[in-house]
């Protein structure tokens, strides 16, 4: 049974859909053996959480990190790693860049519909809460998914 060492979470800049979509998952696995991080396409500098994410995490109940966003870089992919990107375009960008062929899947592609999951940047911080509650029940299926096909564990109770 093939085990994933990391899931690795990939937006734009790091600043939104992927910190959140890594705070969703680690509230979802209990597994500490799986690191769980995310990172961006592009960043130009270390640039704080998006506020309206932050107010969504807080509002959710999650930990918000005390960190800045962080440069998708070849060193965070490896064989064992799930790469999850929140677009078509990131997901291809991965593969021609990093010349990487491994696991890398949009949010969606990994559940079997490959799709973009929306980015509420700019929006309100009612589309942001939207885009959360979208990227909850999408990090679901796909912990499900990950503890059915490969074994991991995930929490009791799943923070909603």
């Amino acid at each position: 049974m093939r085990r994933y060492n990391s899931i690795l979470f990939v937006c734009e800049d790091n600043t939104a859909t992927s910190l959140m979509a890594e705070c969703i998952c680690k509230s979802m696995v209990a597994d500490q053996t799986v690191q769980i991080k995310s990172r961006g396409m592009v960043v130009l500098f270390p640039e704080p959480i998006n506020p309206k994410v932050e107010v969504v995490l807080v509002n959710h109940g999650l930990k918000v990190p005390e960190r800045t966003a962080l440069m998708l870089d070849a060193d965070d992919i490896d064989e064992n790693t799930l790469v999850l990107t929140m677009t078509i375009r990131q997901k291809k960008q991965i593969l021609e860049e990093f010349e990487y062929t491994g696991n890398v899947y949009t949010l969606y592609g990994f559940i079997g519909d490959d799709m973009n999951m929306e980015d509420p940047y700019g929006g309100t911080l009612v589309e942001y809460d939207s885009c959360f509650q979208t990227m909850f029940r999408v990090i679901k299926k796909i912990v499900v998914k990950l503890k059915k096909t490969y074994g991991l564990q995930d929490t009791e109770t799943m923070v909603e």
